[in-house]
């Protein structure tokens, strides 16, 4: 499955004894599969400021989660023509996403674990933020872009009355810069062709022989073209209407008809470049985090991912992809590697808040192993720590007491610190 659970206990003796046992329970009926989640001793600071980082990080988790959920369809809608390459193009660090989660490591050198913690969710903030609006604008453009391609390839796949001719019409089936001669277009229902050979001369007096021919056709109708003598143009057309057949108004401009070809060319070359041969996959890496190598301290013995490789690597392996691919798959690895460090915050802060001080608390990390256990594996954790309810739910209390505007969600409320990484958003 790509859920994973964050929980944190007590550091205890007793409470690491538990922990022990839900590795135990859970490994011998294949619920979920554990290691530890190692994370830095910060700051504590003062109860109120942890209890407004709570709220704070809520929020930038949710955000940040909106975020690379946004990215990761800008990839999907990027790689349109190549969907079933998109989950290799969604790494971490050069890692699938799995991986990294499950072999989290901090990133000491991006988020300093000795500045105060207010100033480490600030530096998370701003970053998010500046991808956000960088986002904005990249797919912005590339939307406008393809808005613009959508609406011309509409164009080329209407009907034949409003569909574009650029792509149809050659000089060739026109009688050009005649004073007296006109070529027309003529839209002739199917079942109306042989009808339309043999009576498109009669229409109308001064209509050149042998003149129509067949230039495009659809499950509709053709386009024929005829030619005749400007004069009989609207004899013509009257005729013509009443015997079911259309004359489409159209006007051979050799200039417009360049530039019509041109600009879908030149869209064409310029949306392919945002994905260009993209469609091999960043095997080794997108990010820009050099020097962090995911790492983990096992309940098991888990392998160890191949870690990222060097920004030159990268690099290199990156050149032939078009910018905006490129930059997504950049920044949904920040993202996502900056989403994972708020998680691990969000568990210090409400372990402090739930554990109180000194601050002694381990993390762990659970992969249900199937969605089917997923209630039998709440029950073995509720059972493990259910001598954590009352101590805990007491601890609250007294802090709701303290606190003025703490509020306690009961219908959310486990004896343990919980939260959740779904990764099934990003499918």
């Amino acid at each position: 499955m790509s859920e994973f659970w964050l929980i944190s206990a007590p550091g205890d003796k007793e409470n690491l004894q538990a922990l022990e046992r839900l590795n135990t329970v859970t490994s011998k009926s294949n619920l979920s599969y554990n290691t530890k989640f190692a994370i830095p001793d910060f700051k504590v600071g003062t109860l109120d400021s942890l209890v407004g980082l709570s709220d704070e990080l809520g929020k930038l988790d949710t955000f940040a989660e909106s975020l690379i959920k946004r990215m990761a369809q800008s990839v999907v809608e990027v790689m349109e023509d190549a969907k079933g390459k998109v989950q290799e193009n969604l790494l971490a660090n050069g890692v699938d996403l799995t991986s990294f989660v499950t072999h989290f490591e901090w990133d000491m050198a991006k988020y300093p674990a000795k500045q105060p913690l207010p100033s480490v969710v600030d530096t998370l903030a701003k970053q998010l933020a500046q991808i956000e609006t960088d986002l904005k604008g990249r797919t912005a453009a590339y939307s406008t872009l393809k808005a613009t391609l959508d609406s011309l390839n509409q164009k080329a796949k209407a009907n034949l009355f409003t569909r574009t001719l650029s792509d149809i019409v050659n000089k060739d089936d026109f009688v050009l810069d005649s004073e007296y001669l006109v070529t027309l277009l003529v839209i002739v229902p199917t079942q109306n062709y042989i009808q339309w050979q043999k009576t498109y001369e009669s229409l109308s007096d001064m209509v050149v022989p042998r003149s129509t021919k067949l230039i495009f056709e659809d499950k509709e109708g053709g386009l024929f073209t005829v030619t005749l003598f400007r004069k009989v143009i609207d004899d013509f057309k009257a005729r013509a209407k009443e015997n079911k057949f259309m004359v489409r108004e159209f006007y051979y401009d050799e200039k417009e008809i360049t530039r019509e070809r041109e600009e879908m060319t030149r869209l064409l070359s310029a949306k392919k470049q945002q994905y260009q041969t993209s469609c091999v996959a960043l095997k080794k890496g997108s990010s820009t985090f050099p020097d962090h190598k995911v790492k983990v301290t096992p309940l098991g013995s888990p392998d160890r991912p191949a870690a990222g490789h060097s920004d030159r690597e990268r690099e290199s392996e990156g050149e032939s992809e078009g910018p905006l691919l490129r930059w997504l798959k950049v920044n949904f690895s920040e993202a996502f590697i900056a989403w994972v460090h708020i998680k691990a915050l969000r568990v210090f802060v409400e372990s402090v808040l739930r554990y109180g001080l000194p601050v002694n608390f381990q993390a762990v990390l659970l992969q249900p192993q199937k969605k089917s256990s997923i209630k039998r594996l709440r029950e073995v954790l509720n059972s493990v720590f259910k001598h954590l309810d009352e101590v805990a739910a007491a601890s609250m209390l007294d802090a709701a007491m303290d606190i003025p505007g703490l509020q306690l969600n009961n219908q959310d409320y486990f004896p343990y610190v919980y939260f959740r990484i779904d990764l099934s958003l990003l499918d």
